[in-house]
């Protein structure tokens, strides 16, 4: 897969804050977008894309609710992060 993903909300989203300061009925499509970002650049770097597929929302739901980066994240294993570095 060479071409990007179409993510107009996921590209203005360039701190947690930002995410934050989203109406909560956004969020479906964030996930969607993020979802779509992931197997995009794992298909582009190689990697494990199971993990961080099955994080999608939680990752979305994490950052939303906890003020992060002040409140800290800790994931099981790297590849669970790759949403989280998308978003962050």
């Amino acid at each position: 897969m060479t071409d990007r993903p179409s993510t107009p909300l996921l590209d203005t989203i360039e701190t947690p804050v930002a995410l934050r300061a989203l109406d909560a009925g956004r969020l479906a499509q964030v996930a969607d977008e993020l979802r779509a970002e992931t197997i995009s650049a794992v298909s582009t770097t190689g990697g494990h894309l199971g993990a961080g597929l099955g994080v999608v929302e939680l990752t979305v739901a994490l950052h939303y609710v906890f003020e992060t980066p002040r409140d800290r994240l800790i994931w099981d294993v790297g590849h669970q992060a790759y949403p989280h570095k998308i978003l962050t």
